[in-house]
């Protein structure tokens, strides 16, 4: 109950950070220089077209007018119509929010994984080769740029070697794959179908990559370091001087005291993750949520920018809250 008590009063407290969210987005997208209107319509466009553009788009009206139409719409789910394509922003975003969704997620999940078992691995080793590798390669990630390690893994992966697809899609065109939720590889799951499964798979494994590398660097340190610290503590050496086995030393005190710090620094990630895979989708040219939104910001287009402004920010408080509530199930001095 107490668990349930604390969701509802942060989901509550969504209310007001969203609506900050969409009152700043709202006012900052409009003072970006250049005219969304001329944008779409080219320079050739007359005055006569871009006027009765605005009239469309309701850019005619004023300020306070549009800010009130456009919360009335969220209100009702609708995040307004596209400047750029004149869709419903609402549709577009359903269909590049799984495809970004699915990279990330499975994603952070690789390396949330993979930091645990090697900065525990890597802190029982301290100061020895393998710590020094581990910790070699947690510096390589952090340091290299995503999309130069994007290019490079094309070249080795799919040019030289030829083990993975070419980088210009989600999945074969020839796979049948029926779209459901927009994240090919699920899609393909709930389906059964065999052929899109394989596709699906063999295509987000060089982006996955990408990401996973970029990602586990932060990740990896801080668990280490977080090791460290339970290793060289009083409680630890009782319990070991105490003569507990070495696997109830492991699971009981070193990996459930190391993992507290991660659940925030997991969701950290997770939204840095979200609102910067851009230049990973544009280098193995995937169809998702990043490339919608820059696209849309290129072209001032402000129901997108707004749209995926506040996805974002729904996404952070989202997985803080998660976050939170693991990070209180790990530790139970923390009160929620």
């Amino acid at each position: 109950m107490r668990i349930l008590r604390f969701v509802g009063r942060r989901l509550l407290q969504l209310i007001p950070v969203l609506l900050g969210v969409v009152v700043l987005t709202f006012l900052l997208v409009r003072v970006l220089p250049g005219d969304p209107i001329r944008s779409i319509l080219g320079p050739n466009a007359t005055e006569a077209d871009a006027e009765a553009a605005r009239v469309r788009f309701g850019l005619d009206q004023p300020l306070w007018k549009q800010f009130l139409d456009y919360l009335g719409g969220l209100v009702t789910g609708d995040f307004g119509t596209s400047i750029q394509s004149g869709a419903p922003v609402t549709g577009e975003m359903s269909l590049r929010l799984g495809p970004t969704l699915e990279l990330v997620v499975i994603a952070v999940t690789i390396a949330v994984l993979l930091a645990i078992w090697l900065g525990i691995w890597s802190a029982r080793r301290a100061d020895r080769f393998g710590d020094h590798s581990v910790r070699i390669f947690a510096l390589f990630g952090n340091s290299i740029p995503e999309f130069w390690l994007g290019l490079v893994l094309i070249l080795v992966g799919y040019a030289a070697l030829g083990w993975f697809p070419a980088p210009s899609g989600r999945v074969d065109p020839d796979a049948g794959l029926t779209p459901l939720t927009g994240a090919d590889l699920i899609d393909a799951l709930l389906t059964a179908n065999g052929p899109a499964i394989s596709s699906a798979a063999a295509h987000l494994v060089l982006p996955v990559l990408t990401l996973v590398i970029g990602v586990l660097a932060p990740l990896l340190r801080s668990v280490r370091a977080s090791a460290l610290e339970v290793l060289r503590s009083e409680a630890y050496a009782a319990a070991a001087a105490h003569g507990l086995p070495e696997k109830t030393l492991l699971r009981g005190y070193l990996r459930r005291a190391t993992l507290v710090r991660l659940p925030s620094l997991a969701a950290l990630v997770f939204g840095t993750a979200l609102g910067s895979t851009v230049l990973v989708e544009y280098v193995f040219s995937w169809q998702g949520f990043g490339q919608w939104a820059l696209r849309g910001l290129l072209y001032r287009d402000y129901p997108v920018v707004q749209a995926s402004v506040l996805i974002i920010a729904f996404a952070y408080v989202l997985v803080f809250l998660i976050a939170d509530v693991v990070h209180a199930w790990l530790d139970p001095r923390v009160k929620i």
